[in-house]
């Protein structure tokens, strides 16, 4: 086998198992941007796997860089992300919503839901304030499918969780939990922020800018959705730095 045609096959199989793993995680998760600029690398590899002896060269150079840009940023938010600096002495845990489908929560938000109970099995003095509204797959909100979770798979009692149900993105998410944990701290508080740990950079920043300071646990990503996940991300990071 030639160097180009083992090129072409691997950059046929990669779209095709990117292609494949949308289409599975479109049945089993909730649909985001994520997954349509996965599914288009998919068909982006394919194509160019298709017509790789009829590029030229200067072509190819540009569509090696253009792959190295998300790979590299990815890395950085994956190793920001996974950099945790709690000290356990802070007052609140607040847990950033993610998807529920019917009154379950997702495999994501699970991650972070078992790394809000295992921070407050260390600090059992936390609140811990469970975040989001009603998603378009759910038949509760995901603040409560949260609480319901942490109370019956992990034994949080429910007078150490306060809910916030009406937010639908993570600026609401963080500027609501605030406005909720005014009244029992009137005097301010120190908090830990959990979310998935691709999500910890911009979700950190996003605190910062509505004025709360946080530590922050990010919450282990099933390898299988890095590609939707970190793609999404991005390209949200990119926007939250132009627009905010």
């Amino acid at each position: 086998m030639n160097i180009t045609l083992a090129l072409r096959l691997l950059l046929g199989v990669s779209g095709a198992l990117l292609l494949l793993n949308v289409l599975f995680l479109y049945s089993v998760a909730n649909p985001t941007i994520g997954f349509a600029l996965q599914a288009i690398l998919a068909v982006c590899l394919i194509v160019y796997a298709f017509f790789l002896n009829r590029i030229p060269p200067k072509v190819h150079i540009g569509a090696i860089i253009l792959l190295l840009i998300p790979l590299v940023l990815s890395l950085l938010l994956a190793f920001y992300g996974n950099r945790h600096n709690v000290d356990y002495t802070e007052d609140v845990v607040i847990v950033l919503g993610a998807g529920v489908n019917g009154v379950n929560v997702s495999r994501p938000l699970a991650r972070r839901l078992h790394a809000a109970a295992d921070y407050w099995f260390e600090n059992p003095d936390a609140i811990i304030v469970v975040t989001g509204g009603l998603g378009n797959r759910a038949t509760i909100t995901e603040a409560e499918a949260m609480a319901r979770f942490l109370i019956q798979r992990r034994g949080i009692p429910a007078e150490a969780i306060l809910l916030e149900e009406h937010s639908t993105s993570t600026y609401e998410n963080l500027i609501f939990a605030k406005d909720i944990l005014e009244q029992p701290f009137p005097d301010g508080f120190s908090a830990v922020l959990i979310t998935n740990d691709f999500h910890i950079y911009r979700a950190v920043r996003t605190a910062r800018a509505v004025g709360l300071e946080v530590n922050s646990i990010g919450a282990y990503t099933d390898w299988y959705t890095w590609p939707v996940n970190y793609l999404r991300e991005i390209l949200a990071v990119i926007n939250f730095k132009l627009f905010s």
